[in-house]
């Protein structure tokens, strides 16, 4: 029997957190392309068995990693990136762009991406106006509930408790992060025509990144059409948000290059939902007020020191048909650093136990690093795109071979994703 032709790819990407990479899958899947994301770097048998799609991504952890840990694990994940052959690789991060010299270092990752890549220069893509992010003359303004900041002036952002943002502008804050030099190409520019003039006079000036402005789908498009252009010449490396994703999908439909949008399925009804958080957003803690008043069973849990009896009591609540919200925090991390690794872990091994004796089939995981450290202990090698949400945080499924929790659904959500309601849509398909 012949192997499986496998489909030439578009595009391919890592996501520096988990949350963050099943935010593009949805990009993809709601334009029409076939994708997938990987929980490791797939080898031929993964790749053979979703040889349909025209985009891999690969989930990563380095959001929450050293430079020191990028340094001993991206190079051969990029390697690996470059060897799947798509001419678009994207190093996929927040929109917030939070990340510092010493965990999550998007600078260490450009320098390492520079070195996989022989490309002339790294595209960096920021904007994301689906989910209330801007930039504009480099600089980044997110939406916090109806109101835009700049993000140093972010009530949540500008206060995160290990990354915080204190710089607006782009160039500066990578600066901190990368010896690398940054050149701009800003909206005024993009909308005039004269993006192409710009980067290459920034190029020529010495830029090796480029940071693109972005308020809507018609900038984010120009920026990825000189993106585009530049992979028709070597593969190109970029750095983005999922912001990036939806320009070039916007330029491939222009261009004919991918078909209509598909019609999308429901994602229905849940009997029960179980929501496990370990983020300390106020909007994530709004959310779990919310859902108590809308039924949900939910208290604070410490996993370190009271698994056992957090899992009695949510496998007896989930078996008496309620829903259930486990939380680490509510707005605040009250003295515990609920970005811990070890702490994530433990989540982890408390969520794969409540989800094997209940029997409950939809999932939500709050927070981006707390989804990368748990969803790992679910032993999952892929996930797919089920069904549309809110922008940001669709509906997935899990792909775990030989396991009764194959075939579970699961929203990664991050911590200022959605609104107040969100639980309840999730359990209810609204």
């Amino acid at each position: 029997m012949s192997p499986t032709a496998l489909e030439p790819l578009l595009y391919a990407w890592y996501g520096d957190d988990f949350t963050g990479s099943t935010d593009v899958l949805e990009a993809l899947a709601v334009h029409g392309v076939p994708a997938v994301l990987f929980t490791r770097t797939p080898s031929s048998q993964d790749r053979a068995g979703f040889a349909h799609c025209r985009a891999i991504g690969i989930a990563g952890e380095s959001r929450s990693r050293s430079p020191q840990w990028m340094d001993e694990h991206l190079p051969s994940v990029l390697a690996a990136m470059r060897a799947l052959g798509a001419p678009v690789h994207h190093y996929k991060v927040c929109s917030t762009f939070d990340s510092s010299p010493h965990r999550g270092s998007i600078g260490r990752a450009m320098e390492l991406g520079a070195e996989a890549f022989p490309a002339r220069w790294i595209p960096v893509v920021a904007a994301a106006p689906h989910l209330g992010r801007f930039v504009l003359f480099a600089n980044l303004f997110a939406q916090a509930q109806d109101a835009i900041y700049r993000i140093d002036r972010h009530p949540t952002m500008s206060r995160h408790p290990v990354t915080p943002m204190d710089e607006a502008d782009l160039r500066l804050h990578l600066a901190r992060q990368t010896s690398l030099p940054i050149g701009s190409v800003d909206l005024l520019t993009l909308r005039s025509g004269g993006g192409a003039a710009r980067l290459l006079a920034e190029l020529q000036a010495g830029a090796r990144a480029i940071v693109f402005d972005g308020m809507d789908t018609e900038t984010l498009q120009q920026a990825a059409a000189l993106l585009w252009a530049e992979s028709s010449r070597q593969p190109v490396f970029a750095v983005g948000s999922s912001g990036l994703t939806y320009g070039l999908l916007s330029l491939w439909r222009s261009i004919d290059r991918i078909g209509p949008p598909p019609e999308l399925p429901s994602p229905g009804a849940a009997d029960r939902l179980l929501v496990l958080s370990g983020s300390c957003s106020p909007v994530t803690a709004r959310q779990i007020q919310a859902a108590q008043q809308q039924g949900f069973s939910a208290w604070r849990v410490h996993p370190e020191t009271t698994m056992a009896a957090d899992v009695a009591r949510a496998v007896r609540e989930l078996s008496g048909g309620s829903s259930v919200v486990l939380y680490t925090a509510l707005g605040t991390p009250d003295g515990v650093d609920p970005y811990g690794i070890e702490q994530s872990h433990a989540l982890g091994e408390m969520l794969r136990e409540v989800l094997l004796l209940s029997g409950v089939r939809r999932l939500v995981i709050a927070g981006g690093d707390t989804a990368t450290h748990t969803i790992s202990r679910l032993e999952a090698t892929a996930l797919t795109f089920a069904a549309p949400l809110t922008p940001g945080a669709p509906l997935c499924r899990l792909h775990i071979p030989g396991s009764t929790l194959d075939g579970l659904e699961v929203v990664l959500k991050g911590g200022q994703i959605g609104p107040e309601d969100f639980f309840a849509r999730v359990r209810d398909g609204a």
